[in-house]
């Protein structure tokens, strides 16, 4: 079965990921795109062969459209992903799921109404390799009870339109849905500390900043972001247990000798970290579709939860409180109880 796919939103993250359903996945065949912009809609759907259409309501009611994938401005994501839902179809949402948790809940109830998982959110790292090993150790039990994680996300350089609540919302949100799904735990609170600034940021900006967590089990998480650390795009993820400790690797890279030096390549950007990743996440979504199954990927659930934590460190860094997190009861759809 070959899964006929309608996009929404033909920006930067929309040409990539129609490049990849057309030339890296199997199975997956991009039939109609739609943008605000209808000029990018055009350049976008013409290599591939796909139809042009108004509006996000039209792809979503296309017949030639077997699924959904959202890659438009966050504050679209909900409605989109409610016509989705109301037509049945399955849809994947670029991060946000949506910007409020009020559109958050609206989408977990429309789908549980519809009694079946159809929506997954694009939440790439637990596509990579690296994590999953640590997850598999972590699960196999190595290294004991898990009880505390060490983290830091570091970007060289980011643009002057980039404000210190982008540090949770759009940064620190990949942290906060991986560390979630390492630990089959819920971040039950969080906090902001902010160290010396650096002088490399823009004058509005707090960089660096450290976000605290705490999870149901205990678990306390530290996380450094730091987005003008000006070397190289730098992730890092430690997980240290009763019994012992897990480290996410680097991404491979030869090592180099030369001038009384040795040295490694270090990435300047995340589109080449996790490249590979988006392929699998992407690979995998067709095949599910194609085999008639649910998705397994990130959830609805876990978009909410994602968006009412970072709205929480927003607030915990503009407060200087401990915020609580304050989610609702997780519906049985999602593995709950509610």
């Amino acid at each position: 079965m070959t899964v006929r796919v309608g996009v929404i939103g033909a920006g930067w993250i929309g040409h990539e990921h129609i490049h990849r359903l057309t030339h890296t996945i199997t199975g997956a065949r991009v039939t109609a795109v739609t943008d605000i912009d209808t000029a990018r809609a055009a350049e976008a759907a013409a290599p591939v062969g796909a139809q042009v259409l108004p509006d996000g309501a039209a792809v979503v009611a296309s017949a030639d459209v077997d699924a959904v994938l959202v890659t438009s401005w966050g504050p679209t994501h909900a409605e989109h992903g409610l016509n989705a839902i109301s037509a049945g179809k399955p849809v994947f949402c670029e991060k946000p799921l949506a910007t409020t948790a009020e559109d958050c809940l609206k989408i977990i109830e429309a789908e549980t109404a519809h009694g079946r998982r159809l929506v997954q959110v694009g939440f790439m790292r637990r596509y990579d390799a690296g994590y999953r090993q640590m997850k598999q150790v972590i699960d196999s039990g190595r290294i004991g009870e898990p009880l505390i994680v060490h983290c830091a996300h570091r970007n060289p350089t980011v643009p002057q339109s980039y404000t210190s609540s982008m540090a949770a919302l759009d940064t620190a949100v990949h942290e906060v849905d991986v560390l979630r799904w390492l630990l089959n735990d819920e971040i039950v609170s969080t906090q902001v500390v902010t160290p010396r600034l650096t002088s490399k940021r823009f004058e509005h900006l707090k960089d660096p900043q450290i976000m605290l967590f705490e999870t149901a089990k205990g678990v306390r998480i530290d996380l450094e972001v730091f987005v003008n650390c000006q070397y190289g795009y730098d992730i890092q993820c430690e997980t240290v247990g009763e019994e012992g400790l897990v480290r996410l690797p680097d991404p491979a890279a030869v090592g180099v000798r030369t001038a009384a030096r040795h040295s490694t390549e270090v990435l300047t950007d995340w589109v080449a970290r996790f490249r590979d990743a988006f392929d699998t996440e992407f690979r995998e979504w067709i095949a599910n579709l194609a085999a008639g199954a649910e998705p397994t990927g990130p959830s609805a659930w876990d978009g909410y939860a994602a968006t009412v934590i970072t709205a929480a460190t927003v607030e915990a860094l503009e407060t200087g409180r401990v915020v609580a997190t304050d989610l609702k009861p997780r519906p049985t759809l999602y593995g709950g109880t509610a």
